[in-house]
Formats: structure tokens, C-alpha cells, sequence
């Protein structure tokens, strides 16, 4: 049994210093990474994401409007001349009329003058739509930055994770290639061999499952920054990310800092204004305007080169505005209603991302830091023993599972950590845990 032991032995060191024991490319559509920072990453997505650069037109668009809004409405002026065609009365001042000879002349201007204070009012609510469209550029920093941040930290931990299925695949593709030298000769069981490689069929599997989840989360953020063909490769800080601390602040303190910074509910706030302002202006236009005017008729009145001055006016007795009056009294309750559910939502987002913080930080801290340093090098000691033959193959495979499913556990507890502290600033609007 030595014998058999050590033979396999010596055929195994010289598989293990083969091509095969070569790690692999993560990903092999990209040849090239990009290894950037949570910092690095915000700036680049500041300056290059799309979806801002059309919400800041956006915003530009609106200013503008406040523009348009002061404007006066321009003076009409109207001219005239006649007849067109030529006139023959004996009875006339002027028996032979045409477009040249003895023509009338007839000019007027006048202006629009609008009544119970519209122009105000329009461009208050120009100028609360200016401001709706920036909370809405904000929020949509806020939503972008949070997708960028949770799927930077969900990157950087399963790529951890990806590392030991790499680890493990490579030690058992290391086993199969010494079994497969040694088949037929009696020295290994088929058995073994067949449970060896179905073991390693089976990480193969649920490694390509692991790297496809990373890649699609890749994508997501390529997306976000705007950056193309490269693999990202986030780097992080884990004392940074160890010292983050839930009762660094109270609840109260994080509801109130959420009403003055959350973008989503001041978006809520503009709309109850603007509803509000909008009912105004509606009322007022159930309010006719003005028209001023002065007209010159050289020949066509009673007397020549006539002059005269005038207004005009709606008579509001069919139509005083009472449907879209109505209508924007109703938003008015809407938006308010819409308000108070934005405003509930707040509180209760804080309160159970704020407990499950808690939950997910009192795991965390429940870790032993030695732990996962006794398990990589018990691993590396179980495969060596597994060499020697000094154990049997379910004690080495056990092991390898075992080994498995705490490294996945421990990065899925620290990620879901890390994602509690971005919910919470998500839900605050700010960067309270940075």
C-alpha cells in the first residue's frame, strides 16, 4: 500500500506542476480590466452616465421656460389698403377708386393685457417646474449611485467567492489528471475516480453559474459608468468597511435627515406646489383679459383721417374656466395624498434598514477573524494528506464542501452587511456611511 501511495504520490507532484494548475481568465470576451476604487467609480459615472447628461437638458429646458414666462405677450398691428378692386360711384368724393388712386388707408395696434396677475403666476410655476426638474436630476443621481455601489461591493465579493471555486476546480483537476494516469493500472478504484470527477463537474457547474451571475452584474455597471469592453475590478478598503458602525446614528436622526434629503419626497413637495399654483392660475383665467387698441382710418369713417381708441373684452358668461378649475382642485388633493404616502414610506424604509443593519452587523461581528485563515490552511494540509493517502476520499471531499460553503457564506454575510449600509443611505439621501 506504501508503494501504491508513494507512486501515486510522485505522479501527482508532477501533474501539479503542469499548465493545468494555471489560473484561468475570469473572463475571456475581455481582454482588458480595469481595477478602480468606490471613489474612482463615482466620478467616472458623474462624468460620463447618459442618463444625467439628458436630465441636466432637462433641466436647462426648464430654466428656460422661466424665460419664455416674463415675456409680455407682443403688440398686434394690422394695416389695410383699398379697394383691390377698382371702384366707379358717381355719388362718391372720389368717383374713380383704385389700389393706387384715391386708395383708403386703414392701420391699428393693439395689445394684450393680461388680468389677475396670470404672468405671475406663470412664472411661478415655470420656475417650481424648474425646480422639480432638478430633484429629479438629484434623484436621479441617487437612484444611479446606489445601483453603482451595490453593484460595485456584490462584484468585489463574488469575485472572492469565485476565487476559491478556482482554487478547489484546479486541486481537483490536478486529482483527475493523476487518476487518469493512473487508470487501468490498478492503483486507483474506478469508483473513486468516477466521484472525483463528478465532484469537479459539479463545481465547474455552479462556478459558470457563479461567473455569469458576475458578469451580468458587470454589465449593469459598465452600463452605469458608460465605460465599454473592459472588466472592472473593484478594489476596497475592508477596515473601512469593518469600522462602519449602526448606532453611530439614532433613528430620529436619520427620519429627519431623510425629510430635508430625499430627493423622492421633495419631488412629491414641488408637485403638491405646483398643483397648488396651477388651481391659481386656473382661477385666474376665468378672468377675461384686456385688449387696448388705437386705429387710424384716412378715408373709410365718417370723417377723414379718423382716429379712435378701444378695448375689448371676453363676456365670461358661458365659459368661466369651472371644468379645468375643478380638475386642479383635485390634483391639489392627489398630490397631497401622494405626499403623505411618500412621507410614511420614508419612515418605515428607515426604520427596517436601520434593523436590519443591526441584524446583519451583529452577524458579521459574530465571525471569528481566525476562522477562515484555520480553514485555508487546513485545506491546503487535508490536500496534502489526501496525497499521502493519510485520509479517505469523502473526509477529503467533505472537507472541500465544507470549505466551500463557509467561504460563501462568510462573503454573502459580509456583502449583505455592506448592502444594509447602503440601504440606509439610499433611504437618508446621503452618504451617512461612506
Amino acid at each position: 500500500m506504501k508503494i501504491l501511495s508513494r507512486y501515486f504520490l510522485s505522479t501527482l507532484m508532477i501533474i501539479s506542476s503542469a499548465a493545468i494548475s494555471q489560473p484561468k481568465s475570469n473572463n475571456q470576451l475581455f481582454t482588458d480590466s480595469i481595477s478602480v476604487t468606490l471613489d474612482s467609480a463615482e466620478n467616472i459615472f458623474l462624468r460620463n452616465n447618459f442618463l444625467l447628461l439628458a436630465q441636466k437638458y432637462n433641466v436647462d429646458a426648464q430654466k428656460a421656460l422661466i424665460i419664455q414666462a416674463k415675456l409680455l405677450p407682443n403688440p398686434n398691428f394690422s394695416y389695410s389698403r383699398g379697394p383691390l378692386i377698382p371702384i366707379h360711384d358717381d355719388q362718391s368724393n372720389y368717383p374713380y377708386s383704385n389700389f393706387f388712386n384715391n386708395a383708403e388707408n386703414a392701420a391699428s395696434i393693439s395689445q394684450l393685457i393680461l388680468l389677475a396677475g396670470k404672468r405671475n403666476k406663470q412664472i411661478k410655476i415655470a420656475e417650481a417646474n424648474a425646480q422639480l426638474a432638478e430633484f429629479q436630476l438629484f434623484d436621479l443621481i441617487r437612484t444611479l449611485k446606489y445601483t453603482l455601489r451595490t453593484d460595485f461591493f456584490n462584484i468585489y465579493y463574488l469575485q472572492q467567492s469565485a476565487k476559491v471555486y478556482d482554487k478547489e476546480i484546479q486541486s481537483l483537476q490536478r486529482v483527475v489528471a493523476a487518476f487518469n494516469q493512473q487508470q487501468g493500472k490498478g492503483y486507483i478504484s474506478e469508483k473513486e475516480v468516477v466521484r472525483i470527477k463528478a465532484q469537479l463537474y459539479s463545481l465547474q457547474s455552479e462556478f459558470n453559474d457563479l461567473i455569469n451571475q458576475i458578469n451580468d452584474t458587470e454589465s449593469e455597471l459598465r452600463l452605469v459608468l458608460q465605460v465599454k469592453n473592459v472588466y472592472i475590478i473593484p478594489v476596497t478598503a475592508d477596515t473601512k468597511i469593518t469600522g462602519l458602525n449602526p448606532l453611530q446614528y439614532p433613528l430620529a436622526t436619520l427620519i429627519d435627515t431623510a425629510y430635508k434629503s430625499r430627493t423622492d419626497l421633495q419631488i412629491a413637495k414641488t408637485n403638491t406646489t405646483i398643483s397648488k399654483l396651477t388651481y391659481n392660475y386656473q382661477k385666474a383665467l376665468a378672468t377675461p383679459d384686456l385688449t387696448a387698441s388705437i386705429a387710424y382710418d384716412k378715408q373709410g369713417s365718417y370723417a377723414q383721417n379718423f382716429t379712435s381708441a378701444g378695448i375689448a373684452i371676453d363676456l365670461p358668461f358661458f365659459n368661466r374656466n369651472q371644468g379645468n378649475i375643478k380638475s386642479a382642485k383635485s390634483m391639489i388633493d392627489y398630490n397631497l395624498a401622494y405626499q403623505k404616502s411618500t412621507e410614511a414610506t420614508v419612515e418605515e424604509q428607515i426604520a427596517r434598514a436601520l434593523q436590519k443593519t443591526f441584524d446583519n452587523d451583529k452577524l458579521y461581528q459574530n465571525i471569528d477573524p481566525k476562522f477562515t485563515k484555520d480553514f485555508d490552511r487546513l485545506l491546503n494540509e487535508v490536500f496534502i494528506n489526501y496525497e499521502k493517502r493519510n485520509i479517505g476520499l469523502l473526509d477529503f471531499l467533505d472537507f472541500y464542501d465544507s470549505y466551500k460553503q463557509n467561504t460563501l457564506q462568510i462573503n454573502s454575510i459580509k456583502y449583505n452587511r455592506v448592502q444594509s449600509f447602503e440601504d440606509l443611505n439610499f433611504y437618508t439621501g446621503t452618504n451617512f456611511f461612506n
